[in-house]
């Protein structure tokens, strides 16, 4: 199994077949999906109940059989109830780009000129049909199914455009700008997390004042930017504790805790276990 890393800047798959998969279930150190947003596209699939999703300032629900098309760039994260999902992450112009057919319509989805649509309900079965084979090939390192999994991405494309499950591109609006405005904040939570954030530093990169700012913040995280911080940083805790050797301390001081009994304290309240009975639940 592979651990999605918070850092979307990290390398997805190699650098000559740059698409990963992934299984999350609730023992995966991010379970919990914090906010992000990455040059990649993403394919999610529901395996099992439910995972509540933000896509920029969309919200929905996706139960089994769901599947979740995240468009280049768009600030997702999500909250899962009972659920198992798995998804993929490619860098479609390394992957697609290759002939001037398929660059022609590949430029469309990373130029926005086209939206692919985000969801997509269990009836669509023609795309499921095609969206179950990449997933298979995925999993199964058997000589030749990278060459199953490429053909099968251009065929998901095909249909995408065939049966028009997209939508063009609208000219941005108050939304949209609302949520530009927030990237650079989250980038530098995931880039500092570890040191002292305040909010005045916060509301400094947002360009507004720190009142605003925390109202413009809860709008659309359902957070406050200190509530959030905290939050990430446990969650940040919880993928050093299940893939490194780093004792308590070390993890608390490295996830921008100062004193380890605070540290002990904000992760019980945000998990509802100790560390310690974390790591042991995680074997």
């Amino acid at each position: 199994m592979h651990y999605l890393d918070y850092n979307e800047k990290k390398q997805h798959g190699t650098l000559d077949f740059p698409i990963e998969y992934y299984h999350v279930n609730e023992h995966h150190p991010r379970y919990n999906m914090p906010f992000h947003c990455h040059k990649e596209l993403e394919i999610i699939r529901i395996l099992e109940g439910i995972l509540y999703l933000k896509l920029d300032d969309e919200e929905f629900e996706a139960k089994a059989g769901d599947i979740i098309f995240i468009n280049e760039g768009v600030i997702h994260g999500g909250l899962p109830h009972n659920c198992i999902y798995e998804c993929i992450v490619f860098d479609i112009q390394r992957l697609l780009m290759h002939t001037d057919t398929c660059r022609f319509y590949i430029r469309l989805i990373t130029k926005h000129q086209i939206i692919v649509q985000n969801h997509f309900s269990k009836n669509n079965h023609s795309l499921h049909r095609i969206i179950n084979h990449l997933f298979i090939s995925m999993q199964h390192s058997e000589p030749g199914s990278e060459l199953i999994t490429m053909g099968t991405l251009f065929e998901l494309f095909g249909i995408i455009y065939q049966k028009k499950l997209y939508q063009d591109k609208v000219d941005d609006t108050k939304s949209s700008r609302k949520m530009m405005q927030l990237k650079p904040v989250l980038e530098y939570i995931d880039s500092n997390y570890g040191q002292t954030i305040t909010l005045n530093e916060l509301s400094r990169i947002a360009g507004m004042s720190p009142k605003y700012f925390c109202s413009y913040f809860h709008s659309i995280i359902h957070r406050t930017p200190i509530d959030y911080l905290n939050y990430y940083r446990i969650e940040r805790a919880c993928s050093e504790l299940s893939t490194s050797d780093l004792t308590l301390t070390e993890v608390a001081y490295r996830c921008g805790f100062s004193d380890v009994c605070y540290f002990i304290k904000t992760f019980k309240r945000y998990k509802g276990i100790t560390p310690h009975r974390y790591c042991m639940n995680i074997g």
